[in-house]
């Protein structure tokens, strides 16, 4: 037909907004919920999640959003579920019928009934001993999984064959980010994961290099390396001090993306740690040996004076030497027309010289 009019023809594209990706990272360490029961219990939480999730959803039909759990001993998806290694197809409509209410949005029923049947498996899988033999969290693995999941959408949306050796989309020089825009939202409650250190720092730099901010909730505990991490993505953090308030801290201050933000006054943090983690025993220092080669750090020489990840000999210098005191030489005193002069050359001088 457009050879018989002779008129052209455009193909006219949707204008809008371009869609937002949110990666919530979960944090569901027992022993930190156990802790914060009696303020926040975990259920609740979840409910103000899915009530963020859904205002999410609902500022652009095109949204995305997807749910890690940061367990005791794995990292895990909750929203998407892996697809099951059976060939059968799992009917879960049917085992749902709370999803045919016709007073819930559709979506929004997927998406909380999929939450809340894989946080019953989680909890049904996690074991006694999982519980007792560590306190802390696999945050370094769902930060994995989370920047995983984001190349891997960035890569659908834009329509980029793997097959080439072109770069991600978000890897760019322009300041504004085109195409999938995608942040990382970490709601934690453990405190201390100095064991993770250069896993985390290493999801770190990825994600400063991707241009993916990662926001970081703080539910209870403090952690440095998530603080540092929040600032080298320029992402917001945010330490509660009334857990009870978790919805409106959401709504107001994590619910706006990149692009909203610039026109906003986003919350700052006023004094950002910057200590490192050890690589010897793991704990955070605040004066350290650092190898001149791999960069390694430790709180105490080495025994040796040998590192321990790439064998360099260290060169400590004097370290440990008590410093040598040079006693203070006395300035002589010259004498002024056969006197003492205990001050300069010059007298005093007169008002108005």
């Amino acid at each position: 037909m457009n050879a018989v009019d002779g008129s052209d023809h455009y193909e006219v594209a949707a204008e809008g907004p371009a869609p937002s990706l949110l990666v919530i990272v979960l944090d569901t360490n027992p022993h930190a919920w156990a802790l914060l029961a009696p303020t926040l219990p975990l259920s609740k939480a979840i409910a103000n999640i899915l009530v963020f999730i859904n205002a999410h959803l609902a500022v652009n039909n095109a949204n995305q959003v997807a749910i890690v759990a940061s367990h005791s001993h794995r990292a895990l998806w909750l929203y998407p579920r892996p697809p099951s290694p059976s060939s059968d197809i799992e009917m879960s409509d049917a085992t749902s019928p709370h999803l045919h209410n016709a007073n819930k949005y559709r979506p929004f029923a997927l998406i909380e009934d999929c939450l809340l049947t894989s946080l019953r498996q989680l909890v049904a899988t996690t074991t006694e001993a999982d519980i007792s033999t560590t306190t802390t969290t696999q945050m370094a693995g769902a930060l994995t999984l989370a920047l995983a999941y984001i190349n891997k959408a960035t890569i659908n949306y834009s329509g980029i064959s793997t097959d080439t050796n072109t770069t991600p989309t978000g890897v760019d020089t322009n300041e504004t980010p085109t195409g999938l825009r995608s942040r990382i939202l970490v709601v934690s409650v453990s405190g201390d994961l100095a064991h993770q250190y250069i896993p985390i720092m290493n999801t770190t730099f990825a994600a400063q290099r991707l241009r993916i901010p990662i926001d970081i909730l703080k539910l209870a505990g403090d952690t440095v390396f998530l603080q540092q991490a929040s600032d080298a993505t320029k992402g917001i953090y945010m330490q509660l001090r009334s857990p009870r308030g978790l919805l409106q801290y959401l709504m107001m201050a994590f619910l706006p993306d990149q692009t909203s933000r610039k026109q906003l006054i986003a919350p700052t943090q006023e004094v950002v740690d910057f200590r490192a983690a050890c690589f010897c025993h793991r704990r955070v220092v605040d004066v350290g040996f650092v190898c001149s080669i791999c960069l390694s750090i430790f709180c105490s020489p080495p025994e040796g004076a040998i590192c321990l990840t790439c064998s360099t000999h260290l060169s400590l210098g004097d370290y440990g030497a008590k410093p040598a005191v040079v006693p203070r030489k006395k300035k002589k005193k010259k004498k002024i027309n056969g006197g003492i002069d205990t001050g300069s050359a010059r007298g005093t001088p007169a008002p108005g010289e």
